[in-house]
């Protein structure tokens, strides 16, 4: 498939998500788009855990009820900082596929 562009878009970026998803030569990468949703949901379940967590302490005792709600925003930032953290490197690796297919593509051209 050819990379035309019309009016600033490429023919790839036309095709849009649904169409990325079920190409079949996997010269679209569905990851990059679909990383922001990805760390969407991991702020949600870190969020959902906490909660969990915090209602499972209070449970047990008042006591460990009130550790827990104390700490669970740190325990919180440390598992989002981490998800961040895997999401961005994956994001990274994928760059440089598209940076390396890029030159390679650039190469096999000027030869």
């Amino acid at each position: 498939m050819t990379n035309q562009t019309n009016g600033g878009n490429s023919v790839n970026q036309q095709r849009g998500f649904f169409g990325a998803l079920f190409d079949l030569s996997f010269s679209e990468l569905v990851t990059t788009r679909v990383i922001k949703f990805l760390f969407v949901l991991a702020i949600i379940g870190a969020a959902i855990a906490s909660v969990f967590y915090i209602g499972v302490a209070f449970a047990h005792s008042t006591g460990v009820g009130v550790l827990i709600l104390i700490i669970s925003p740190l325990i919180f930032i440390v598992y989002v900082t981490i998800a961040r953290i895997w999401l961005e490197v994956l994001i990274v690796v994928f760059r440089i596929s598209e940076d390396v297919k890029r030159i390679a593509d650039k190469e096999a051209g000027g030869a």
